[in-house]
């Protein structure tokens, strides 16, 4: 039997037909309607993934995020590198009062209501337009 190297590297050479068959056999069920560059890299990805692990959770939580952004706006966003961990609680005075929001896996609770943005919930705290992650000490003004 082969070993994944041995499969990844005859992969090169392998006619549609013969990737449609080793795509069959690794991920039992029929090739989609792919060009062979595309079928060799499916397959590929399969080896790799079987031998060396997959995506990391945060990544597939993030293509995920991704994923619902283009099909709500049409636009993919990338946000930046540093990610707040879900469960985090940001605090902030402002007013005389004291204001607590709860990072959760891909928005914000603020006050009982979810919210995509920080900065929006720093735009209702204050009136006045801010960089959420500004107002909440995440980001120097160096950095805004």
């Amino acid at each position: 039997m082969a070993t994944h190297d041995d499969t990844l590297g005859a992969l090169t050479t392998m006619s549609s037909a013969r990737l449609r068959a080793e795509w069959l056999r690794l991920y039992k069920k029929p090739a989609p309607d792919l060009t062979a560059d595309l079928l060799r890299r499916g397959i590929a990805y399969h080896l790799q993934k079987k031998t060396h692990g997959g995506l990391s959770p945060a990544t597939v939580r993030e293509i995920e995020r991704m994923r619902r952004h283009l099909a709500s706006t049409g636009e993919v966003v990338t946000l930046p590198t540093t990610r707040i961990k879900p469960g985090t609680r940001l605090v902030r005075d402002w007013g005389g009062a004291s204001h607590h929001v709860l990072v959760l896996d891909s928005d914000f609770l603020y006050r009982d209501q979810r919210y995509r943005s920080l900065s929006t919930i720093a735009t209702e705290i204050t009136g006045a337009k801010w960089s959420g992650p500004r107002f909440f000490g995440l980001r120097s003004s160096a950095h805004a």
